[in-house]
């Protein structure tokens, strides 16, 4: 687990597939650090709630004005100090080059196909339908060299807290 530029962390994005634990450890992640938290999903216009509850994927159109919703986030934790973990699938690269700023670093958290099929599965009350999982790994561009940011491989630090150590300690962060 690396993060590229080590540059001094001011706004956490969470990212991967629908199923990988984003908002468990990017609530934790917050709560240990004492910063802000923002839901991407909380931020989705109704049209895409309701598309994605019919189990029909979002396309790019959908995606692009929830990504300046979410980038005006990150600019509002970014000037002032402030420091803040969001979650967002950010499954391809020109997405996260919308969230991109100095100081915002992604976190990859990654599991095998089972693994989230089984926590789909289990999940209840939430729109993402578990079918629409496929469409979410065909779209997923993994962090590149390039790009500040970190993988978690969930299959091997299996626990919300193990992760957000993992995290943690990747970062230097307390």
């Amino acid at each position: 687990m690396e993060h590229a530029t080590g540059g001094q962390v001011r706004v956490i994005v969470v990212m991967g597939v629908a199923g990988s634990g984003k908002t468990t450890v990017g609530l934790a992640l917050a709560g240990r650090l004492g910063w802000d938290f923002a839901e991407a999903d909380d931020f989705h216009p109704s049209a895409n709630i309701a598309k994605m509850s019919r189990g029909v994927p979002l396309a790019d159109k959908d995606r692009w004005p929830w990504l300046q919703v979410l980038r005006a986030w990150i600019d509002q934790h970014l000037p002032d100090g402030a420091r803040g973990v969001m979650t967002c699938s950010a499954l391809k690269r020109s997405y996260r080059e919308v969230l991109r700023a100095p100081g915002v670093v992604f976190v990859h958290l990654d599991g095998s196909p089972a693994l989230l099929e089984g926590r789909l599965a289990a999940r209840a009350g939430h729109f993402m339908k578990p079918a629409m999982l496929a469409s979410q790994l065909a779209d997923l561009e993994p962090l590149e060299d390039d790009e500040d940011g970190l993988h978690v491989d969930l299959d091997l630090v299996e626990t919300p807290g193990g992760q957000v150590d993992a995290i943690l300690a990747a970062l230097a962060l307390p």
